[in-house]
């Protein structure tokens, strides 16, 4: 069983900028030689009608304190895409790899439709300025609907293992619901391979077994630890889950090839608060090395909308 101690909220994005003024959603981690620099999905104020944008930015902190903020990104890292792309109401950042003196950013791009409110695909972006910002490899997906994947692809968690061994957890839409007249997607991780890190194939079929009715998962944050390959996963009910009874937990799987997870919820250890930021749900979780301590980023009530905290692995 794993063991974590919460060491509280660790970023709120507070208002701090017209495009940041609440949530920090599915927080990831880059270390750099002089701070960790987390970057995070927000939004600005609701727009008349309701509806929403979305845009990623970044928090460096000091590596030997992270409860130290050196700076905050004066504008999102990438700009939102044309009119009528994929990515034209919102990027989310998932996840930032190095690629030689490059970095490159897995995000998920939103775009709104008539019949369900928001479709989702993955794209992917560069940045030559040590992480600051990107541009995009080209204005489609480099994973989005296919013939066994007709819905929604988004938060893509890539991981490295060699020059030309990639692997991707992503959600992937299985079915949307109607609910008192109201869609409501259902979706699970799934997972792909590559060996460029730019075209992916694809397993399309779950990785994770349902727990729940109708359940949604999402946030893969695979690491190995004491022999075996670990995931923390967020998971909640399909519906009337925007509450404390139903809303977002965090999982956890082994695996021995990262092909095979056997699901075991009870060992994750961690759960929500009694009280405060993370007291109805947590979700997002983001597992990562520094200098010697394994620390995880997630969210909390609301989907993040205050902030995200972090926590330590114990031995």
């Amino acid at each position: 069983m794993l063991h974590w101690r919460k060491l509280g909220m660790l970023f709120r994005p507070a208002g701090r900028l017209p495009w940041m003024h609440e949530f920090a959603q599915v927080p990831t981690s880059l270390l750099l030689p002089d701070r960790l620099r987390v970057y995070f999905s927000c939004r600005p104020q609701r727009e008349a009608d309701g509806s929403c944008l979305s845009y990623s930015g970044f928090v460096d902190l000091d590596r030997s304190d992270p409860q130290t903020v050196l700076e905050v990104s004066p504008e999102p890292v990438l700009e939102l895409g044309e009119a009528g792309c994929f990515d034209q109401f919102g990027v989310m950042a998932g996840s930032v790899v190095a690629v030689g003196d490059e970095f490159w950013l897995y995000y998920c791009g939103w775009s709104r439709r008539v019949a369900v409110p928001y479709d989702w695909a993955i794209g992917l972006a560069v940045s030559r300025d040590g992480g600051r910002s990107f541009s995009r490899r080209g204005r489609g997906p480099i994973v989005g609907p296919s013939l066994d994947e007709p819905y929604l692809q988004a938060c893509p968690i890539v991981r490295r293992l060699g020059e030309d061994d990639w692997h991707m957890w992503y959600l992937s839409g299985t079915t949307w619901l109607q609910v008192a007249g109201h869609p409501e997607s259902v979706y699970v991780i799934m997972h792909a391979s590559s060996s460029d890190g730019v075209h992916w194939a694809r397993d399309a079929q779950p990785v994770i077994p349902a727990r729940v009715d109708f359940e949604c998962q999402t946030s893969a944050s695979t690491f190995a630890w004491q022999g075996r390959q670990r995931m923390l996963f967020s998971y909640r009910h399909g519906v009337d889950f925007r509450n404390s009874e139903r809303g977002y937990r965090i999982g956890h799987a082994v695996s021995d090839d990262l092909l095979r997870w056997q699901r075991d919820d009870d060992a994750a250890g961690i759960a929500p608060s009694a009280a405060g930021w993370d007291s109805q749900m947590i979700c997002y979780p983001h597992v990562f090395d520094l200098d010697g301590r394994t620390l995880m980023l997630y969210c909390g009530n609301e989907f993040g909308r205050e902030g995200f905290g972090w926590a330590e692995l114990l031995a």
